[in-house]
Parts: structure tokens; C-alpha cells; sequence
């Protein structure tokens, strides 16, 4: 029944959040539909069937927010053929990645330099807006996109196309940045060992163990005490 009254109702409307019929909800109703129907949502029954070729992870449940995208990516093609997602978090964040996950998949698949060109303002104009105070949800999403797509470059040993804006390079060749290394801490990293198990980092430059070794600590007290 949810799905047929929203197919007859304007997307875009926005309902009065203080109605007193019951009926309010502070957001555009493609937001409310993608909350209780998201799509491309990796089931648990699909896991480990699901044979991705990139993964990307943005967020921390400690702190709020936390998403991770799978991708499968055509090496020929570079398209995206197929992805599934996981967030941890509020509507906004849930509805944000599902809408994303359609708009990487329409017309066959988003190529990956197209992949790249999506910008959180795009995932807010699918989305019909969001509350001011929730926008960050639709960066959340943004950032895990191009996560996904820079360890397909790792993967693939494409390191001159792996994006490293707004993060601190450690590894000038690998582009190895301080995010990634939060990242590997958030999945069980504790040793420059364990980081470099998923990495390689610090291998060929080892004057830059320290600085790997510093910021192992400070994500591993920032997330576990």
C-alpha cells in the first residue's frame, strides 16, 4: 500500500512535521520512500555472494554516521555494473546512500570518471532536499563513492588516478593518506603490521613508519580508549 500512494503523490511534497493529523514528516517523500524501501541494500543472506571488486567505508558508528559501499567494476568498461550498500545512521544518511546507489546504476552503469563527477548537491536534488542539519548525509555518501573508486585504483595499481583531496598524503607513491589509515584502524587495525597488511604502506619508505606509527595510536584511542 506505501509504495502505490507514493507513486500517486508529488515526490518533492514536504508534509507539515507539526500536523496534528498525524501525518508529518520533515521530509520530501522520495526521502521517506527510499528509508522504507531502499534499494541496492546488501542483504545478509547476499554476503560473501556478492563478489565486489571495490569497497568503500566512510564514518564511524562511534561517532555517528557510517557507510560502506560495494562496487562491481567492468575492467574493460570501467562502468559500474552493480553495487550494494550498508549504513549505519538516521533516514537522511540511509535515503542518501540508496538514491546513490541508482544513480551510479542507471543506463548500465555510471562510467567511473562520470562516477566521480557526482557531488553531494546532486544526491540532494535526487533526493527532493534535506533539512539543513542533515546535508552532511549526502557528503557521507559522495565520500564513499570515491572511496570505493580510489581502492578499485589500489587494487588495480592505478595510483596516479587515486583522489586525495582535502587528506594528509603518507605515501607519496601508493597516495596513501591519513584516512585510509583511519579507515584500516575502524576495520581492527593496531600495529604499523596490521595497516600494512592492507596498505603496503611504509614498505618501500620507511621513514614514514613514524608518522603511520603516530596516527595508529591517535584514530585506535579516538575510536577505542
Amino acid at each position: 500500500m506505501e509504495n502505490k500512494s507514493l507513486k500517486n503523490r508529488n515526490l518533492k511534497k514536504r508534509a507539515d512535521v507539526r500536523a496534528k493529523d498525524g501525518d508529518g514528516w520533515l521530509y520530501s517523500d522520495i526521502v521517506k520512500d527510499h528509508f522504507f524501501n531502499p534499494r541496492n541494500f546488501m542483504r545478509y543472506d547476499e554476503e560473501g555472494k556478492f563478489l565486489s571488486n571495490a569497497m568503500g567505508r566512510v564514518g564511524s558508528p562511534a561517532c555517528g554516521d557510517e557507510m560502506v559501499l560495494w562496487l562491481k567494476i567492468d575492467p574493460k568498461s570501467e562502468k559500474i555494473t552493480d553495487c550494494r550498500w550498508r549504513t549505519f545512521g538516521c533516514g537522511s544518511a540511509i535515503a542518501s546512500t540508496s538514491v546513490m546507489s541508482e544513480m551510479i546504476k542507471e543506463k548500465g552503469g555510471m562510467k567511473l570518471g562520470e562516477a566521480l563527477k557526482i557531488t553531494p548537491s546532486n544526491i540532494l536534488k535526487r533526493l527532493g532536499g534535506l533539512p539543513v542539519r542533515k546535508v552532511h548525509c549526502s557528503v557521507l555518501g559522495d565520500k564513499a563513492l570515491q572511496a570505493a573508486i580510489n581502492d578499485y585504483f589500489r587494487k588495480t595499481k592505478q595510483y596516479d588516478r587515486i583522489i586525495t583531496s582535502g587528506a594528509k598524503v603518507i605515501d607519496k607513491d601508493l597516495k596513501i593518506t591519513d584516512h585510509d589509515i583511519e579507515e584500516a584502524v575502524l576495520e581492527g587495525a593496531q600495529t604499523i603490521e596490521d595497516v600494512q597488511k592492507k596498505l603496503k604502506v611504509g614498505i618501500a619508505k620507511p621513514d614514514s613508519k613514524e608518522a603511520i606509527e603516530e596516527l595508529i595510536r591517535f584514530y585506535w584511542e579516538k575510536y577505542f580508549g
